[in-house]
C-alpha cells in the first residue's frame, strides 16, 4: 500500500481484485456449508432457526459485494486523477 496521504493508483488494483474475489469464495463456501448443515436438523428446531439467520445474513453481506467494486473502482478513479491534477499543478 502506499504511504499515509498518497492516492490509490494502478498499482493497488490486483490486491484489491484479488480481495474481493477471495471474499465472494469465502461467503460462497459460508454459505454453502451453512445450506448443508441445515439440511441435517430439525426443521424450526433452535439450530435450524439459527443457521436460517445465518443464511440470511450470508446472502445480504453477498448483495453488497457490487457495492464494494464500485467503491474501490472510484477510489482508484479518483486517486488517479487527484495523482495527475497534484502532479501537473506542481510543473
Amino acid at each position: 500500500m502506499n504511504k499515509k496521504g498518497q492516492a490509490l493508483g494502478l498499482g493497488e488494483v490486483p490486491g484489491i481484485v484479488i480481495t474481493l474475489g477471495l471474499v465472494a469464495i469465502i461467503l460462497g463456501i459460508m454459505a454453502t456449508v451453512l445450506s448443508q448443515v441445515q439440511g441435517t436438523q430439525t426443521a424450526n428446531s433452535a439450530a435450524y432457526n439459527i443457521t436460517s439467520q445465518g443464511i440470511a445474513a450470508q446472502t445480504s453481506m453477498s448483495g453488497w459485494q457490487g457495492t464494494w467494486a464500485v467503491i474501490a473502482a472510484a477510489a482508484v478513479v479518483i486517486g488517479l486523477v487527484g495523482g495527475f491534477l497534484f502532479l501537473r499543478s506542481r510543473a
